[in-house]
C-alpha cells in the first residue's frame, strides 16, 4: 500500500513526528506578527522554502482551501501542514504550538486590564482601541485590493456591507456570505483554466463525512442543548462555535460576531471587547486567540482559566472539523469553474462585512474626537506605508491615548 506521500505525488516530506511539528510550529507562535496573510508569508519560507516539507503547487492548493472556508485561514493552514507530516497528531501538534503563546499572553492581558483603575489604566485602554480602527482599516484596504479589484466584486463588497449596516444579526451575516457567492456565480465567471495538478491529503472519505457531521451536528444542536439546558457554559460554548463556525474571511471579520454574541448580551462590555481586540494586534499568532481573552473576562461562569480554555476550543473546533470534512473532496471540487466562481463572490462579500465592521462597533466606538482620528490615521500610516509591525503601532497608539488625555 502506498504512503500518503507517494498518493499525494510528493506534495509533501515523508513523515515526521508530532514533537517535529510542535517545535517548529512553537517557534513561529511566539514570532509570527502581522496578521493571517504574513501567517502565510511566514508559513511558506519555513515549510515550503526552508523545510520543504510540501511543495509550492501543495502549498497554494491549501491556502486558497482554507481562505474559503470558514474558520481562520492561517491557523487551518497550518493544521493542514502539520497533518500532512504527522498525521492527526500532528495536525493537533501545529495548532497547538502556534495558538498557545498568543493565547497565554491575552489570558495574562485580561487578568490586568479586564478592570483598569485610574486614568491612565481609562487610556491606555483607550489607546489600545485605536488601534482596532488603524488594524481593521489596513485589512480592508488590502483585502479590497486583492479580493474586489473590479467593478462587478467591488458591487458585491458594497451591496454586502450595505447589509450589515443595516442588521448586524449572525443571520444577516450568512445571508450576505451566501449572497455573494450566488452573485459570484453570475458576475464572476473568468476564462483561467481549471488547476490540473493532482491534490492529495492522508484523510480518508468516510473521515471527512464524520468531520462534516460533526460540524453540523453541533452547530444545530448546540442551540437545542443550550434552550433545553439553561446552563452558562453550554450558552458561552454555543456563543464560540456559532462564531467560528460563520466567519469567512478569518481573524479580524470574526469581530462583528463575537461582538454580536458577547456585547449584546451584556456579557461583554463593549470597552472590554476593543481593549482586548487591540491587545490582540500586539501579539503573535492566530488572532482568533482573542477568544481566550473573552472567555478570561466574561462575567458569566465558567470564566478566568477555564472559560478560555473553552474559548479556544469552542472557537478553532468547527474550521477543524469543516476542514476535516472537505479535505478529501477538494481535488475535483477545485477543478470546476463554477465552485471558482462562487468563490471570488464569497471573497467580496467578506470585503464588505469587513468594511462594515470598520464603522460599526470599530470606528463609532473609539473616534470620538479629532485627536482619536489622528491617533488611528498615525498608526494606519505605519501599518500601510512604513510596514511598522504592529506590536510598533500598538505602543504608538497606547502611549498616543495617554497623551491625549494629558493634552486636554
Amino acid at each position: 500500500m502506498e504512503s500518503p506521500a507517494t498518493t499525494s505525488e510528493k506534495s509533501h516530506a515523508p513523515a515526521g513526528n508530532a514533537g517535529e511539528v510542535f517545535a517548529a510550529f512553537l517557534r513561529l507562535g511566539v514570532s509570527s506578527f502581522g496578521g493571517p496573510i504574513a501567517h502565510i508569508g511566514y508559513f511558506r519560507e519555513e515549510f515550503v522554502v526552508r523545510r520543504r516539507w510540501l511543495d509550492e503547487r501543495a502549498f497554494v492548493d491549501l491556502v486558497a482551501l482554507c481562505q474559503f472556508l470558514p474558520g481562520p485561514a492561517s491557523s487551518q493552514v497550518g493544521f493542514s501542514i502539520g497533518l500532512m507530516r504527522g498525521g492527526y497528531l500532528g495536525g493537533l501538534a501545529a495548532w497547538t504550538g502556534f495558538t498557545l503563546p498568543s493565547a497565554i499572553l491575552l489570558v495574562l492581558f485580561a487578568y490586568g486590564a479586564s478592570a483598569p483603575t485610574g486614568a491612565i489604566g481609562a487610556d491606555l485602554l483607550h489607546g489600545l482601541k485605536l488601534v482596532a480602527v488603524a488594524i481593521v482599516a489596513q485589512a480592508v484596504w488590502r483585502m479590497a485590493r486583492s479580493l474586489a479589484p473590479d467593478r462587478e466584486r467591488a458591487s458585491i463588497a458594497v451591496v454586502a456591507a450595505l447589509i450589515i449596516l443595516f442588521s448586524t444579526s449572525s443571520v444577516a451575516q450568512i445571508g450576505a456570505i451566501a449572497a455573494g457567492g450566488l452573485a459570484g456565480l453570475w458576475l464572476c465567471r473568468s476564462d483561467e483554466a481549471p488547476p490540473g495538478d493532482h491534490f492529495a491529503i492522508p484523510v480518508s472519505r468516510r473521515a471527512g463525512v464524520v468531520a462534516l457531521c460533526a460540524f453540523f451536528v453541533l452547530l444545530g444542536g448546540l442551540p437545542i442543548l443550550q434552550s433545553v439546558w439553561h446552563v452558562s457554559g453550554v450558552a458561552l460554548l454555543e456563543a464560540f462555535y456559532r462564531s467560528g463556525a460563520l466567519v469567512f474571511g478569518g481573524g479580524h471579520v470574526v469581530l462583528p460576531l463575537l461582538r454580536q454574541a458577547f456585547v449584546a448580551p451584556g456579557w461583554v462590555s463593549d470597552n472590554t471587547f476593543l481593549a482586548g481586540y487591540g491587545a490582540a494586534q500586539a501579539v503573535p499568532g492566530p488572532l482568533f486567540t482573542f477568544s481566550a481573552y473573552l472567555g478570561t473576562v466574561v462575567n458569566i461562569s465558567p470564566n478566568g482559566v477555564p472559560g478560555a480554555a473553552l474559548g479556544l476550543i469552542g472557537i478553532f473546533l468547527p474550521g477543524i472539523l469543516i476542514l476535516l470534512g472537505t479535505l478529501p473532496f477538494w481535488d475535483s471540487f477545485r477543478r470546476r469553474r463554477s465552485a471558482q466562481a462562487a468563490m471570488r463572490g464569497v471573497n467580496a462579500a467578506v470585503v464588505g462585512l469587513l468594511g462594515a465592521a470598520l464603522y460599526n462597533p470599530v470606528w463609532t466606538s473609539a473616534v470620538k474626537t479629532g485627536g482619536d482620528f489622528g491617533v488611528a490615521v498615525v498608526g494606519f500610516v505605519l501599518l500601510t506605508v512604513w510596514r511598522a509591525p504592529p506590536l510598533v503601532v500598538v505602543l504608538v497608539s497606547a502611549v498616543g491615548g495617554i497623551v491625549l488625555a494629558l493634552a486636554q
